[in-house]
């Protein structure tokens, strides 16, 4: 079969079929579901940690260094989340992708993002700054964090193939981890409504969310942070 039928003959199946659709009550894995029209539907906090300003790193330092680096940031937030009880569902270059179920899947969500704050500032940016003493690289990075119902699929081709979230957390969690990384992690009023007092009050007594508007997405009401918590 010429590719030309072959594509058209696969998009027309995706448009024709049925969905066949089930609520989740935990993370879909790759196995646990088909290539065909098949989904989970979750309740989910999806949280985006993405390293910022990766393009000067790669275009100012060697590929060696910017590996370190990339390798010490997403090793830290993968054992952050898991720690806190999240699944990481994908890594993409310089950042990580991570999924929280659960009654108090948006407190856990915000206390994995305060703890990747504290350990790129404590950890990641300390050690380098040991090792390599003449360098003046910082290191700057953002999280961000949405809740909502997911729609959960398997895209690509046998063989080459990968799970899309599809619905606004996956959205705009990716689009607030491209924010000011003078505030290290944004939420939306979504996750800042639900936070427990513990993941929203400071050491200091005082709310560590500042409240701002979102003008690219309708002026919506967000929360960043410039606060972190210890590992």
């Amino acid at each position: 079969m010429a590719l030309k039928d072959d594509l058209e003959k696969r998009v027309k199946e995706i448009f024709d079929q049925q969905w066949s659709t089930r609520d989740g009550t935990v993370v879909p894995s790759d196995e646990s579901i088909k290539l065909t029209n098949d989904a989970v539907k979750i309740e989910a906090t999806v949280l985006y940690a993405d390293l910022a300003d990766s393009t000067q790193l790669v275009d100012g330092h060697k590929d060696w260094f910017s590996a370190e680096i990339y390798k010490a940031f997403l090793h830290c937030a993968a054992k952050i989340i898991i720690a806190e009880g999240g699944s990481i569902t994908a890594y993409d270059g310089d950042r990580i992708m991570a999924v929280f179920l659960g009654d108090g899947k948006n407190t856990t969500a915000a206390k994995a993002a305060l703890k990747i704050n504290w350990a790129a500032k404590n950890i990641v940016q300390t050690k380098k700054d040991e090792k390599y003493t003449s360098d003046t690289y910082k290191l700057y990075h953002v999280c961000g964090i949405d809740t909502s119902d997911l729609f959960v699929a398997k895209t690509g081709i046998r063989g080459s193939n990968d799970l899309v979230w599809v619905g606004r957390a996956a959205n705009y969690a990716a689009k607030l981890a491209a924010r000011d990384h003078n505030r290290p992690t944004w939420i939306t009023k979504a996750v800042y409504d639900s936070l427990n007092e513990s993941a929203r009050i400071g050491s200091d007594g005082f709310d560590m969310w500042m409240k701002s508007n979102w003008p690219e997405m309708g002026y919506i009401d967000i929360y960043s942070s410039s606060y972190w918590w210890e590992v």
